[in-house]
């Protein structure tokens, strides 16, 4: 959950919320219908929609090892599934407290940037045919932060 919203649960706990606080409470509140809606879609068609990158991959990386689109695929599907969180907790803290600062480390080590940079590229792509515009504004931020710890 948002750090604003969290705060704000905590701050109801000794007095009551400000005009302009209920109004972030309501928008937080009135999105997760949206938020949920969309959290549903990618877990519902995960393997599809990575599918297609991977097929994708495989051309546009037919001169790197197998081993490793193999392993920048199994990442790309943690990324994904903790953007899917993130969203849903309006919270990009949340993917990078618990998966970015990890997959950085992992990348560093094993070179695999321009690997991640062509999956990110069809990932970005794949989602704009996939999503409406409104479900891609929701997760498109976190997708970013992960696209830009993991390649530049």
């Amino acid at each position: 959950m948002d750090a604003k919203i969290k705060d704000l649960i905590e701050q109801a706990q000794d007095r009551y919320l400000k005009s302009d606080e209920l109004d972030l409470l309501d928008g937080y509140v009135k999105s997760l219908p949206e938020r949920l809606t969309l959290y549903k879609l990618l877990r519902d068609r995960e393997i599809e929609i990575l599918q297609k990158v991977a097929d994708r991959a495989e051309i546009e990386l037919s001169k790197t090892d197998t081993a490793d689109i193999e392993s920048g695929i199994k990442n790309l599907i943690l990324v994904m599934r903790y953007c899917a969180m993130g969203m849903l907790l309006n919270d990009e803290n949340f993917l990078k407290q618990r998966l970015l600062r990890w997959l950085e480390q992992i990348m560093a080590l094993k070179e695999m940037r321009q690997i991640n940079d062509v999956l990110y590229k069809l990932l970005n792509q794949i989602l704009r045919q996939e999503l409406s515009t409104h479900q891609l504004s929701l997760i498109q931020p976190l997708i970013t932060t992960a696209q830009v710890t993991l390649i530049y």
